[in-house]
């Protein structure tokens, strides 16, 4: 659930949506580490002036936790 509305949600920010992957590791039992892969050129657009479209990532994000009662930390790093 989130992994889909991640992939779907950054691919409408960026200009090479192709580029956007997610990789989502457990690293211990209720939480979960997301990391968006973008291409260098899209960083800035998924992190936003002063942080902002991240944050409004995290929070969409956190209103999951509710439902599936996970914690979520979230990175955007350059896709290799």
């Amino acid at each position: 659930m989130v992994r889909d509305f991640l992939l779907s949600y950054t691919r409408l920010l960026v200009n090479n949506p192709e580029d956007i992957s997610i990789e989502i590791t457990e690293v211990d039992e209720g939480f979960d580490e997301i990391t968006i892969f973008a291409n260098s050129d899209d960083i800035g657009k998924l992190i936003g002036k002063e942080g902002r479209m991240i944050n409004s990532i995290k929070a969409v994000i956190s209103g999951c936790k509710a439902k599936g009662g996970k914690n979520y930390r979230v990175n955007v790093k350059a896709a290799a």
